[in-house]
């Protein structure tokens, strides 16, 4: 697969000039440890006051040893005058905080009762008292009404059940029952990390004043669907309408679709619109200000789920849709209408960034705002919006966007162990992949770095496989922190990668062990080539995808001393029928798992294939409570290598799913996968 290296460019991100200010990393300094990723404060979910003076957020520590996690609700000038200061705080967690319209109170999400609920305070986070009372507690996504009386969100329900009096009864009695059994009627019967065979999802609405709660999605569909609640409801501007996302599919068949719908409902309940007819998925619902459009987040291919998307607005009057834009060729990620409903600024990818544009409501070419990092969680204020953003080497803080670009940073909630840490500073890179394509790569030198000596190599691989390394922070995978290991680190953006237009993304569907490892190859080759690479100590690891393609070179090629395979897909025939969501491995597959295109695509790129030929010394990680990529394709692939005397270890955390999450396992996690690499390279 070896390809001659005809382009090698090298870039310094500009956005490391804004992310980056010179002095906040420590030349010189210590190399980042894993104590440093596990107890970085979370900054995110900032919301704007109506004034659009301050800005709340919520706040997450972990402490150590003990891997106790919290998250608080703090507050900063949005015009960064201020540093930020504790809002609402305790030993429970306090987060999604909303401000009323009329800017005197804040709602928010607590666990300081058994379950989660939703709680009213005054403008400066005091007097706080609860909302709501619901046995199966208050779950994102949190919104208020326009008029400021009402709050919406998520909560779970048993389908059968009409009020809250039989929701209760029915859990009590299944969390008393001493059998612990599934009972399987349909599908999806799992999904992600949680088995899901009583209770739906369902939207509530709660009169602040009074606390009277009820459903107004009643019925044994989930609204949002599980794993998907991002954006999924909104208030019309009268106050007297919601918005909501469901899958309205015939039961089992959700399993198979990505056909999710944008619906509408009388705040009252009632019977629901459906606003929406695409067969595809269509997400995160926005009324206009006058209420007589509704803009959608869309794709267009039904039962792609990493289709391209993009936004499209519902004139309800006339049931007609219409595209904001389709050229240039972006995916958009996240999206806010101006208060005054002119322009939307959104965030999208591109090549290895996320960045901030700004577009028209009425259509026309996007005019690129701020350059990423990584650019999310957009909340739009007068002439300006605030994000967070992070790099490769920062976690993600609060920044103020001005109209012109102009940008300020308004947190600085890990500056002070940042400014220890020798850090590298990252460098894109391209390389010539199959047919000639430019692909692109993220390089980390590790601290203290010397050209003149030489330094092994390990090959970090996405997952996805349409996902992609971008110049962003990770709490579980962290370049920065591999680098700091002594390590130069590559972070490849083959085939199946999203910012590098539609084409690029499509061209790994059906095609996991072609172009894709054409492209692998072509940035192994070129960064064995590098004068301060050690070629002869090169490892390689990854999640997912990224282990599906350990798992596949590893048998097919002995270039490597050392592989870490996580929640790796090993078999992808026995994986087909045991994955939960089963539009993906047909897609990614050419049907199901009996059609003669996915049984061909099987037998042409299956790892198990080609086991017997792995002499790479591998630790396999795999997890109980993965549903994504099922426990079992980890089991099969350790035991083939016990079985043919390849040195391997393996990991099986029974509290995890496809991610290691809990603070005391990622410290394992960190402390196996390093010693396992540093044993071997």
């Amino acid at each position: 697969m070896s390809r001659l290296v005809r382009c090698l460019t090298v870039l310094i991100p500009a956005a490391l000039a804004v992310s980056q200010p010179p002095g906040l990393l420590a030349q010189g300094g210590r190399p980042m440890a894993i104590n440093d990723l596990l107890t970085a404060v979370r900054v995110g979910d900032p919301q704007l006051s109506p004034d659009g003076r301050r800005v709340l957020f919520t706040r997450t520590t972990t402490a150590m040893p003990g891997g106790q996690r919290n998250a608080d609700i703090w507050v900063v000038p949005s015009d960064g005058s201020a540093p930020a200061q504790p809002f609402i705080e305790g030993p429970k967690s306090d987060n999604s905080a909303r401000f009323l319209p009329d800017g005197k109170h804040v709602a928010f999400i607590s666990s300081r009762a058994r379950a989660p609920q939703a709680y009213l305070a005054d403008a400066d986070g005091k007097n706080a008292k609860a909302i709501t009372s619901i046995s199966g507690g208050v779950q994102p996504p949190f919104i208020v009404s326009p008029d400021g009386k009402s709050v919406a969100f998520v909560s779970d329900v048993y389908p059968t059940c009409l009020d809250e009096a039989c929701n209760k009864r029915m859990r009590d009695t299944e969390d008393a029952d001493p059998v612990k059994v599934h009972t399987l009627t349909r599908l999806p019967f799992r999904h992600w990390d949680e088995w899901w065979t009583t209770v739906r999802h369902h939207v509530f609405v709660s009169d602040i004043a009074s606390g009277g709660t009820h459903d107004v999605t009643p019925g044994d569909f989930d609204s949002p669907p599980h794993n998907y609640e991002d954006g999924a409801l909104a208030f019309s501007p009268d106050s007297r309408e919601l918005a909501f996302v469901s899958k309205h599919e015939t039961k089992d068949a959700e399993m198979w679709t990505t056909n999710h719908d944008v619906w509408t409902v009388s705040v009252g309940g009632g019977s629901a619109t459906r606003v929406t007819s695409n067969a595809a998925a269509d997400f995160q619902p926005t009324y206009t200000p006058d209420g007589k459009s509704i803009i959608v987040r869309a794709q267009r291919r039904a039962g792609f789920e990493a289709d391209r998307w993009y936004l499209d607005v519902y004139d309800r009057a006339t049931h007609t849709k219409r595209t904001i834009f389709v050229s240039p060729d972006f995916s958009v990620d996240d999206y806010r209408l101006s208060a005054d409903g002119t322009h939307i600024h959104f965030t999208a990818a591109e090549k290895g960034t996320a960045n901030l544009y700004v577009v028209p409501l009425a259509g026309g070419v996007p005019k690129r705002v701020a350059p990423g990092g990584a650019i999310g969680e957009v909340q739009a204020g007068s002439g300006f919006v605030v994000v967070s953003k992070a790099t490769l080497n920062a976690p993600a803080e609060l920044f103020r966007i001005a109209d012109d670009g102009t940008t300020k940073q308004l947190t600085h909630e890990n500056a002070a162990w940042l400014a220890t840490v020798d850090s590298p500073r990252p460098l894109s890179m391209t390389v010539a992949g199959a047919a000639g394509a430019s692909v692109q790569y993220w390089l980390l030198r590790p601290p203290h770095f010397d050209a003149a000596k030489r330094y092994p190599v390990m090959f970090l691989i996405h997952g996805g496989p349409q996902g992609d390394w971008h110049d962003g922070w990770s709490s579980r995978w962290n370049p920065a922190l591999w680098a700091a290991q002594g390590w130069v680190v590559v972070a490849p953006n083959p085939r199946g990668s999203t910012g590098f237009g539609q084409k690029f993304v499509d061209e790994i569907s059906q095609d996991w062990c072609g172009k894709v490892m054409t492209d692998l190859d072509a940035v192994f080759n070129a960064v064995a080539k590098l004068p301060y690479a050690d070629s002869a100590h090169m490892g390689i690891a990854g999640a997912s995808y990224g282990g599906y393609a350990v798992d596949w070179i590893i048998g097919h090629s002995n270039r490597f001393k050392v592989a870490v395979s996580h929640d790796g897909v090993f078999n992808l025939e026995s994986m087909s029928l045991a994955t939960e969501e089963q539009w993906f491995s047909d897609w990614e597959f050419g049907g199901p798992p009996w059609s003669p295109t996915a049984r061909k695509n099987y037998a042409r790129c299956s790892p198990h294939l080609s086991a017997d030929k792995i002499r790479t010394p591998t630790l396999v990680i795999t997890n109980e409570q993965d549903f994504r990529v099922p426990v079992d394709q980890g089991l099969q692939l350790f035991t083939v290598l016990r079985r043919n005397g390849v040195p391997s270890e393996g990991l099986v955390f029974p509290d995890e799913g496809h991610w290691v999450l809990k603070p005391l396992n990622s410290k394992r996690w960190h402390e196996t996968v390093f010693a396992w690499v540093k044993r071997y390279l």
